[in-house]
């Protein structure tokens, strides 16, 4: 397969011909919060009104979201030397300038392959002009929701970038607090993964309540006010998302102490009130 990205912007159609969805600036959505955490600039006043409110429960939530971004980068690096080249990145978030996850894949191996998955249109508009790949390689973007498996899995671009006989890494970063209970998310989870071959990997993120249990109470609720399904989760309830995957050194841990850098100054586990972890596929 030659190099490629898969995508378009907001005002084209999609691979299937369908018209792409129209933005809708006036709610919120969490990718457009998540980046104004970032200090990013694709957010609108919805995204911002909702998103300092959460910041007045929670005032290190900028740490959470940047600790959140460095265990990402992380996690790709350490799946990257252990041989992995293929990764299904599914609630990518609006792209970063510099360094997003084929970015960190490709520095080991240019030759890594990345799927990028969103719902959000204004996420589906930047594709195009960040996700670029190295020519060994390739990244192709889909537009789909993590609620419906199958529309991932069944996609043609999938087919078309990935090899889904061989292992492969799938990133859940900061998307299973936005599956509730009553969405059953560890159907999903399973739905999503049980087609992966034996050797895949899983590497997930969660923000907890377990350090601050009011001050993420409020913001679950503003997130929900704002229409946003939201749900903390404490270490047990993320351990056992991954009960039948192997889980990988060091375990489910604050993502700011996850694999950190050596000699790196980490904020405090309450701090950042997120954990990460890393589980391989028997």
């Amino acid at each position: 397969m030659t190099s490629s990205v898969f995508n378009h912007s907001a005002e084209e159609e999609d691979p299937a011909g369908r018209a792409a969805p129209p933005i809708d600036v006036t709610r919120a959505h969490p990718a457009r919060m998540y980046d104004y955490y970032l200090d990013g600039k694709t957010n609108f006043a919805a995204d911002r009104a909702a998103a300092e409110q959460a910041l007045a429960a929670f005032p290190s939530l900028r740490t959470t979201a940047r600790q959140n971004r460095a265990f990402l980068l992380r996690a790709v690096d350490h799946l990257a030397r252990l041989g992995v080249r293929q990764f299904l990145d599914i609630g990518t978030g609006i792209p970063i300038e510099g360094r997003n996850t084929h970015d960190a894949a490709q520095d080991l191996d240019p030759s890594s392959r990345v799927v990028y998955v969103d719902n959000d249109p204004i996420v589906l508009a930047h594709a195009r002009a960040l996700l670029t790949s190295h020519p060994d390689g390739a990244t192709a973007y889909i537009d789909a929701d993590i609620h419906d498996p199958e529309s991932i899995l069944d996609h043609p671009v999938l087919a078309a970038t990935l090899d889904m006989d061989r292992p492969l890494a799938v990133l859940l970063i900061a998307v299973m607090h936005f599956v509730p209970d009553e969405d059953e998310p560890a159907d999903i989870l399973r739905r999503l993964t049980e087609r992966l071959p034996s050797g895949s990997y899983l590497a997930l993120s969660h923000v907890t309540g377990d350090f601050d249990p009011d001050g993420w109470a409020r913001i679950v609720e503003t997130y929900r006010a704002a229409g946003i399904p939201a749900q903390t989760r404490s270490r047990g309830e993320v351990t056992e998302l991954v009960r039948d995957w192997e889980l990988m050194p060091p375990g489910v841990e604050s993502v700011s102490h996850w694999r950190p850098a050596p000699g790196s100054a980490l904020p405090e586990p309450a701090e950042v009130s997120c954990y990460g972890l890393l589980a391989r596929k028997r």
